[in-house]
């Protein structure tokens, strides 16, 4: 069975379009998607290993005010989510907010870690990221 990989990173700016363009320049990301809902919106880049979103949130999810920039949250590709559920109750993560009823694009559910850190996780991964079972990048 695959284990979770690393596979998101959002970054909360309020320029989506100039932060995106800065990192498509400075690294040669690609676009891979674009999101404009009540909770964000923004621009889906990737590396092709990695989802990084550049997004305004219109929602306080941190509890430090909609001004906030910076990095904003990761997200774990997990191979069976109701395994997640578990192994993160018994390791003390609490929920941010009730689990959804379904999934949204990208994520099931926000989490808190022992040190704020917010993550969220999803069986079906994000735009322009690696999968969990494809072949590592050939050195």
């Amino acid at each position: 069975m695959s284990r979770p990989k690393l596979r998101h990173i959002a970054i909360a700016t309020h320029d989506p379009e100039r932060t995106a363009a800065f990192y498509r320049e400075a690294f040669g990301f690609e676009e891979v998607g674009r999101t404009d809902t009540p909770l964000a919106t923004g621009v889906y880049l990737s590396d092709g290993e990695l989802n990084l979103a550049i997004l305004r949130f219109h929602t306080d999810q941190l509890g430090r005010g909609t001004d906030y920039v910076g990095l904003h949250h990761f997200g774990v590709h997990v191979p069976d989510l109701e395994a997640a559920y578990a192994r993160l109750e018994a390791a003390g993560a609490r929920p941010k907010g009730e689990r959804p009823e379904r999934a949204t694009q990208y994520f099931e559910v926000k989490f808190v870690g022992p040190d704020g850190v917010v993550f969220d996780i999803s069986a079906h991964g994000w735009a322009g990221a690696r999968g969990l079972d494809d072949a590592p990048p050939a050195s």
